[in-house]
């Protein structure tokens, strides 16, 4: 099966809807509306790779966001591990009842990885060459927010070659609600 995201006609097309949008790329919303947090996006422009014109597909998010969800996965395991009858959050049925005092003991383990610095992350960019759609990237960026002017800029960055991320390692904690 060819990767419809090397045809010229789907290049050509996601150039004429990146122009009638008067950007250099096309946003699209995200069905469990993860995008409306402002720490996601996920949107299509078109670049070269090995010297032909390709469509990257991206991921972007903040790097708060990268952070808030590996210190959620780190305090699973540990959950796991200590509490063998841990329900994670992926496997839950929509009839799961809650058990107060294992969230408690959850947000208890997210405290302290957050207080420990435990993880830590930087920017970064993941490339997957072997995407069903044109490629794919994942990418973090240290901002507080995916807006137009972050991805518009990245993606002249990227298509320019300049593109620099920064290799300082950050760690966050939860606003509290």
């Amino acid at each position: 099966m060819k990767n419809a995201g090397f045809d010229p006609k789907e290049i050509a097309q996601l150039k004429e809807e990146c122009k009638q949008e008067g950007q250099n790329y096309v946003l699209f919303d995200d069905e469990d509306g993860m995008g409306d947090s402002g720490e996601f996006a996920h949107f299509q422009f078109v670049g070269k790779y090995n010297g032909n014109e390709v469509i990257y597909d991206a991921i972007m998010s903040t790097l708060r966001l990268t952070h808030s969800s590996l210190v959620f996965e780190e305090a699973e395991k540990r959950m796991k591990k200590s509490y063998p009858n841990y329900v994670e959050v992926e496997k839950r049925k929509p009839n799961y009842k809650v058990d107060e005092d294992m969230e408690l003991m959850m947000e208890e383990i997210i405290e302290e990885l957050e207080e420990e610095e435990m993880i830590q992350v930087a920017e970064y960019i993941e490339i997957d060459e072997d995407f069903e759609y044109g490629i794919g990237l994942d990418v973090a960026l240290n901002v507080e927010e995916i807006e137009d002017e972050i991805i518009t800029k990245f993606v002249n960055d990227f298509n320019a070659g300049t593109l620099q991320l920064d290799k300082t390692l950050y760690s966050f904690t939860s606003e509290e609600e």
